[in-house]
């Protein structure tokens, strides 16, 4: 696995935050996910010191809470490059499936180029916590962390190659300014969405934005 950050990075799940940390406007069940000692994931927004923006995680995909958690609640933090050996080919669940079939390639690439890969998502949080979350229908969340740029016809490449598994994969490239969706980067268009903590903007080439 790559080196070790030392603060959490948006898909990190986290374990340690409290249901007092709740706002007054948290539905019943992010108590209830709490409560239960589930863990909550870091989500791309501006840092506040000391403080980590965390999304509390229900069952169905309307069930999304945004809270604040303190740096200094979290007591286990599982990152999405520990979960890619959780794949199952034999697996009723399609997403698991298309793991299993992909893990090879993304590994061989990795290990070329120096990079890091990791699942996130619905997947991420199952494979973190054995809640099951995931259908026959749900697509696969993933991350590849590219420091350094990746060619276009690099990311077509990839792309077909995920165009080819049993469910639909979504794999954002992680830029030191942002995350681009591999879909886009694969695409003609000048300009690819980058999210950043700042929020989202338009840009010609996220490798030479300024993080934010």
């Amino acid at each position: 696995m790559h080196e070790t950050r030392l603060l959490p990075q948006p898909h990190d799940l986290l374990w340690g935050m409290s249901i007092d940390r709740l706002d007054a406007a948290a539905p019943p069940w992010a108590a209830e996910v709490l409560a239960a000692g589930q863990p909550v994931v870091v989500r791309r927004a501006p840092a506040r010191d000391g403080w980590i923006a965390v999304g509390v995680r229900g069952h169905g995909r309307e069930q999304r809470h945004a809270a604040w958690m303190p740096r200094a609640a979290i007591r286990r933090r599982v990152q999405p490059e520990q979960l890619t050996g959780g794949g199952d080919k034999q697996d009723a669940c399609a997403p698991l499936r298309a793991l299993a079939l992909l893990q090879p390639q993304l590994d061989a690439l990795c290990r070329q180029r120096g990079l890091a890969w990791g699942v996130t998502g619905g997947a991420g949080y199952q494979l973190a916590t054995g809640v099951t979350v995931l259908g026959e229908h749900s697509d696969l969340d993933l991350l590849l962390r590219v420091p350094r740029p990746l060619e276009r016809r690099q990311a077509v490449a990839l792309l077909e190659r995920l165009e080819q598994l049993p469910c639909r994969v979504d794999l954002q490239l992680e830029t030191p300014a942002g995350a681009v969706a591999l879909r886009e980067w694969a695409g003609s268009a000048s300009r690819v969405l980058l999210k950043a903590g700042s929020g989202a903007r338009l840009v010609g080439d996220p490798w030479r934005e300024v993080a934010a």
